[in-house]
């Protein structure tokens, strides 16, 4: 079963530095029909001004992904983690027994798109750590491309794999869900999933189904998890 979660019914919240859109129940906004899925527990898209950002704030056992779409993010934390991340680069945090950081858009000209990504930890109280990883446009291209996971390039430690794929118009892919369950999110593009519709901005939950099939309707990127 595919069920859409249409961008324009996502909790929306705009400030004078910050434009964010929340598939999932974040902060003020509450939808007792999106407080999670499965593992996936934060999926937020954030427009970042020129100069501005995150302060200093804290998290716990928390598993913290950022992936750019436009822009670059600048990361500090109370780890000593740090580093400017840019379309290409995936960041991950494990927040654990706590850790203090900040995100901030460097550049005084360009504002900064990204995905903020939360997922619920396997278990608790672990040791806080930081890292970010470089992607090719040639490992992304025209495939699902797996970027993080327990046993991927970035290790996160949840029963829980993120794919990502770049796919130009016409390219036709289909992935087959390890665990039966998952999440696909539109992060630009028009693509049919498993015979359904999808825009930018647009999610979808994937539920008992052993494949899904993507085909771009246009220039497209896609986020896909694969969940417990």
């Amino acid at each position: 079963m595919l069920q859409v979660r249409p961008s324009e019914e996502r909790g929306h919240n705009k400030i004078s530095w910050l434009d964010s859109r929340f598939t999932f129940s974040f902060d003020q906004y509450y939808d007792p029909k999106h407080v999670h899925f499965r593992a996936l527990r934060v999926l937020n898209e954030d427009v970042v001004a020129p100069g501005q950002g995150f302060g200093m704030h804290p998290h716990r056992d928390m598993e913290i992904l950022t992936w750019i779409l436009e822009g670059a993010l600048e990361h500090r934390d109370s780890t000593g983690g740090s580093g400017i991340i840019r379309p290409g680069e995936l960041q991950h945090m494990t927040a654990g027994t706590g850790v203090m950081h900040s995100e901030f858009n460097p550049s005084t000209k360009t504002p900064t798109h990204l995905l903020q990504i939360w997922l619920l930890p396997k278990q608790k109280g672990l040791k806080p750590s930081y890292e970010q990883l470089s992607f090719s446009d040639a490992e992304l291209r025209g495939r699902f491309h797996h970027v993080a996971g327990p046993n991927a390039p970035i290790t996160i430690h949840q029963d829980a794999d993120l794919h990502i794929a770049r796919l130009d118009q016409g390219a036709n892919v289909t992935h087959t869900l390890e665990r039966g369950n998952g999440w696909l999110q539109v992060a630009r593009g028009t693509v049919r999933v498993n015979g359904k519709d999808l825009n930018a901005g647009d999610g979808a939950a994937i539920s008992n189904e052993a494949r899904v099939q993507v085909e771009a309707k246009g220039p497209s990127e896609v986020l896909l998890f694969d969940l417990a």
